[in-house]
């Protein structure tokens, strides 16, 4: 019998990629392994994303029963975990299609909600999202919005960004092109002062 435990009681520190493969074969406690080593750092970054738990909750548990239906979607290239953050972003991005743009917690909420003080990292990005930058970026759609967060938020490169959402390199630059021009226009008026 498989465990997620070994036999001296320590936890399970077998590769994702080992659990991946025992979810391919039907293993419920290595999914259950999987779950529970990734799905609280997806919640918090799809919550970042979007305010209404239940679209953030519907997107995870569709992430997750993604990996259990198709766990050889993973082709071992790059960490698990990126794998795992692409399929979750494009769920939420899915749900939230035909809606409008997402509320985001308020700062007060955040704070009483966070158990871990702000870093500066995260002081830096509840600036931006409760400031103009972040009013501009809920206007954008979830399609441009998902890049810049990948690649300006997130740090990452076109390349990692393409292979996070899934997206051709070319798509991801010219969807970036799109929000940059949205958000000059949108920003502009606010340094010029006419707004």
């Amino acid at each position: 019998m498989w465990t997620d435990e070994l036999a001296d009681g320590a936890p399970d520190r077998r590769p994702d990629s080992e659990l991946l493969r025992l979810v391919g074969e039907g293993n419920e406690a290595a999914f259950r392994l999987l779950f529970d080593r990734h799905a609280g750092w997806l919640r918090l970054r799809l919550r970042r994303r979007c305010a209404d738990d239940e679209v953030v909750d519907d997107a995870l548990q569709d992430t997750f029963v993604a990996v259990w239906t198709r766990p050889g979607g993973f082709r071992g290239e790059g960490e698990l975990a990126a794998w795992l953050w692409g399929i979750a972003i494009r769920r939420l991005i899915s749900r939230l299609r035909g809606r409008g743009a997402p509320v985001p917690m308020d700062e007060e909420t955040v704070l009483r909600t966070s158990s871990v003080v702000a870093s500066a990292e995260e002081q830096l990005l509840l600036g931006i999202e409760y400031g103009d930058v972040g009013s501009a970026l809920r206007a954008l759609s979830p399609e441009l919005r998902a890049v810049v967060q990948a690649t300006v938020i997130d740090g990452l490169t076109t390349r990692e960004a393409s292979q996070l959402l899934q997206l051709p390199a070319g798509t991801v630059k010219s969807r970036m092109r799109a929000a940059r021009a949205q958000l000059r226009c949108l920003l502009i008026p606010l340094q010029d002062g006419s707004v």
